[in-house]
């Protein structure tokens, strides 16, 4: 059985210095894909964006700087302690957002309590197992019937 945890987050969009304004972003974590994390911008005017990138890379970058790639999540070293930046990119294109960490930690909480952070692929061959047993067991029922 697939599990899932789901919140909203307030972000801000910064679009400049001088420019930002606050979005809903939806977070969501399915057990069927334990190693991902899915953020949901929902930017006015446009249809909405859902990045994909690693749950460990949220975890890490909650605290210190992570990411290499198109996905980089640092601490926000301004006067809010506790913020949490995330750059996306494509191309030349970028898009930065500021949050609140601890809205992004009490997720990060609720997705160990699914899948504990390091039992992924565990979750991964259990799931495998019983949908090959689930898998046998209609086979059965269909040739005996």
């Amino acid at each position: 059985m697939r599990e899932s945890v789901q919140a909203e987050v307030m972000m801000s969009f910064l679009v400049s210095e001088e420019l930002s304004f606050r979005i809903p972003v939806e977070l969501r974590y399915e057990s069927g894909d334990p190693y991902a994390v899915r953020l949901t911008f929902h930017l006015p005017g446009d249809a909405p964006v859902t990045w994909a990138f690693g749950r460990e890379l949220l975890v890490d970058g909650v605290a210190v700087a992570s990411g290499e790639g198109d996905v980089r999540i640092r601490p926000d070293g301004s006067d809010v302690p506790g913020d949490v930046l995330i750059r996306l990119q494509v191309g030349v294109e970028q898009a930065l957002f500021r949050s609140s960490g601890a809205p992004l930690v009490a997720f990060l909480d609720r997705t160990d309590k699914l899948v504990p952070l390091g039992q992924e692929g565990v979750l991964g061959e259990f799931d495998a197992h019983l949908d090959e047993a689930l898998d046998r067991i209609l086979a059965e029922e269909q040739s005996a019937g």
